[in-house]
């Protein structure tokens, strides 16, 4: 996977931050970040693609591969999207870029909501599939929702309820939960599937991601409400998955439409792991989406 991208670990907003980076040295820079269960891997057969034009950064998310695995506290403030969100300002800066675009999948994508919040002079666009906004998620959850999610509400257990049912054989949770989700076993390719593994094998990594979980169902719905009223700025595009349930349980279109001031948004045809499942697909509305907003922020000057 990720041929001719190079692999180093970058400081972060207090713990280190595995990243695959590729691309023109010189072009626009370009990260992606990637959900639960996973690693960056998950971007294997669109990074490449995109690569050709941007310069493509994937990190691990702290607590998530090959990434550092902070020490939590009372408050899930070390696994906030806040924090999250932080790191991948300072990964990006070790870098040299200021500015960037964004595109992110699932846990990913809400720290990339947060960061557009928080940062929003950095991000230049950003595209973020198949999640509507986490507080109306929590906020307006159904039978249907609580039934396809249920792991929402199994992983903001306290400490250590989940982590010692996963802990039992995280292999089988991780296939069980993401097999389920996918509709079956063929959209994950054997390399990736293979680092996700073993990456999950690690109780460090099952309970950050627990944390992670935890945080979003507190803290971060904290920082939400201090935001009432605020928009992102920033062009946004949003897919979600035909086959999924963002679209059905959801009016994710009117949740982002409150949400953003320059917003573009879809279904596609796909399951949730749609860069996986349809990675030609995605490539492409990311690479239409980006210049076409490319060029309307240069017409505006």
């Amino acid at each position: 996977m990720f041929e001719g991208f190079t692999e180093q670990v970058l400081p972060g907003d207090g713990t280190d931050i595995f990243v695959r980076s590729g691309g023109p040295e010189n072009a626009e820079p370009l990260v992606l970040i990637h959900g639960y269960p996973q690693t960056s891997a998950m971007w294997h057969l669109v990074a490449p693609k995109l690569a050709e034009t941007y310069r493509v950064i994937c990190p691990d998310l702290r607590g998530y591969g090959r990434s550092g695995k902070p020490a939590t506290d009372a408050e899930h403030a070390p696994y906030s999207k806040r924090a999250m969100a932080n790191d991948i300002v300072a990964v990006m800066q070790s870098l040299g870029h200021d500015q960037f675009l964004v595109g992110a999948h699932d846990r990913g994508a809400r720290v990339a909501h947060r960061l557009g919040m928080d940062h929003a002079g950095r991000v230049k666009g950003m595209v973020l599939l198949d999640i509507a906004p986490t507080r109306e998620m929590y906020a307006n959850t159904s039978h249907d929702f609580a039934k396809a999610y249920w792991h929402w509400y199994f992983l903001i257990q306290k400490h250590p309820l989940p982590e010692t049912i996963i802990g039992e054989n995280s292999d089988s949770f991780w296939k069980l939960k993401c097999f389920n989700q996918a509709g079956g076993d063929n959209v994950f390719s054997q390399a990736a599937l293979a680092e996700y593994l073993s990456a999950f094998r690690d109780p460090a990594v099952i309970h950050a991601s627990c944390e992670d979980y935890r945080a979003a169902a507190t803290i971060d719905i904290r920082h939400d409400d201090a935001d009432a009223g605020a928009k992102l700025t920033m062009p946004l595009l949003t897919l979600w998955a035909k086959q999924g349930v963002i679209g059905h349980c959801f009016d994710a279109a009117a949740l982002w439409k409150s949400r953003a001031e320059n917003l573009e948004f879809d279904e596609v045809d796909a399951s949730h792991y749609m860069a996986e499942e349809i990675p030609d697909v995605i490539v492409a509305r990311l690479l239409d989406f980006f210049d076409r907003s490319h060029t309307a922020q240069e017409a505006a000057l």
